[in-house]
C-alpha cells in the first residue's frame, strides 16, 4: 500500500492566527511530502511496499531507521492534520473523553497542564502524545519520528514539536505554540474517534 501525502482538511489559512499559511505549506507540502517520496522509496527496497502504514512503522522500529523514520513521521502527520481544526480546542470534550480525562489523567486541567510540559520538556525534536495503553489514556512524549505504536500504546492525540512546525509563527516559544494548540486547535472529535476505535 503506497504511502499518500492527504490532503489537509481544511484551507491553509484555517488555522490561523494560531498557525499560519506559511507554516502550513512548508509543513506540509514540503515536509510531509518527503517523509511521503522517501517512505515509498524505501519500503519498496526493504520489500514492505505493500504493508499499511502502521505495519511499516512497527515491522522498521529498531531495524530500519531510514525507513521507521520516514514512515512513523508520515503516519504522524496523516493524523496531525485531523488533530486540528477552526475553531477546535478549549474543554468541551464529547463525554466519553472527559470520562476517561478525567478518570485516567486527573481531569482537563491536569491533563493540559501535563501535555504541554511533555511538549515542553522533550529535547529537541519530537512529538507529545495521549495515547491508550492496557486500557487506560496515558500521557508521553518520544523523540523524532517516534510514536506509540511501538510502545504497545494507541495515539489518539499528538502534537508536533519538531521547530519547523513552529518556528515560522512561535520562533522558540514552544510553550506558547503548545498552549495554542490545546485551547485553540484540537479536534477533540477526531480524538474521540480514534479513542472509540482503541477502546472496541
Amino acid at each position: 500500500m503506497a504511502f499518500e501525502l492527504p490532503a489537509l482538511p481544511y484551507d491553509y489559512e484555517a488555522l490561523q492566527p494560531y498557525m499560519s499559511k506559511e507554516t502550513l505549506e512548508y509543513h506540509h507540502d514540503k515536509h510531509h511530502k518527503a517523509y511521503v517520496d522517501n517512505g515509498n522509496k524505501l519500503a519498496a527496497e526493504a520489500g514492505m511496499g505493500d504493508l499499511s502504514v502502521e505495519e511499516v512503522v512497527k515491522q522498521s522500529f529498531g531495524k530500519n531507521a531510514g525507513l521507521f523514520n520516514n514512515a512513523a513521521q508520515h503516519y504522524n502527520h496523516i493524523h496531525f492534520w485531523k488533530w486540528m481544526k477552526k475553531g477546535g480546542g478549549g474543554n468541551k470534550l464529547p463525554a466519553a473523553l472527559q470520562k476517561a480525562v478525567d478518570s485516567d489523567l486527573g481531569g482537563y486541567d491536569k491533563f493540559k497542564a501535563d501535555f504541554i510540559a511533555a511538549g515542553t520538556t522533550q529535547f529537541g525534536s519530537g512529538w507529545a502524545w495521549v495515547s491508550v495503553k492496557n486500557g487506560k489514556l496515558e500521557i508521553s512524549k518520544t523523540p523524532n519520528g517516534e510514536n506509540p505504536l511501538v510502545h504497545g500504546g494507541a495515539p489518539i492525540l499528538g502534537v508536533d514539536v519538531w521547530e519547523h512546525s513552529y518556528y515560522i509563527d512561535y520562533r522558540n516559544a514552544r510553550p506558547k505554540y503548545l498552549e495554542a494548540f490545546v485551547d485553540s486547535l484540537i479536534n477533540w472529535d477526531h480524538v474521540l474517534e480514534l479513542y472509540e476505535k482503541a477502546k472496541s
